[in-house]
């Protein structure tokens, strides 16, 4: 059950806080059953996701069912020992991702070389009805 039940469920919580953390400086050893028991204390999980790949070794994704619950576990779990290893506990920032890509000027990017395509066939579509032998 969950430790955060009660007053702290009426505090609004920053834009930052989301319910999927992003666990890094992991044992790369630590196996799900072990990260259900460290971060389940904190409240009902939904899925862990450990890095197994060579640039993912050593992170994970916890993803609780309650913002609450997760907001609990990294304030609690922040700075802890884990098989010599001191855990870096983050909300996972999906907005960071969107400013990367700046998805309106994507966009506009994509309708230029659509129209420049566009403009490209036309004009190739011209000069395939003019006769260049004569």
């Amino acid at each position: 059950m969950s430790l955060s039940y009660g007053k702290s469920r009426s505090v609004q919580l920053p834009p930052m806080v989301n319910r999927i953390l992003y666990i890094k400086n992991l044992p790369y050893k630590i196996t799900s059953e072990e990260m259900y028991d460290l971060f389940g204390k904190y409240g009902a999980i939904r899925q862990v996701r450990i890095g197994t790949e060579q640039k993912t070794r050593g992170s994970a994704y916890v993803v609780y069912e309650d913002i609450y619950d997760a907001k609990e576990a990294c304030d609690h779990l922040q700075g802890f020992n884990v098989q010599g290893r001191y855990l870096v506990v983050l909300y996972h920032q999906v907005k960071n991702i969107a400013k990367r890509l700046d998805l309106p000027k994507e966009e506009e990017r994509i309708e230029q070389l659509r129209r420049q395509y566009k403009n490209m066939t036309k004009n190739s579509s011209d000069h395939d009805d003019e006769d260049d032998f004569n």
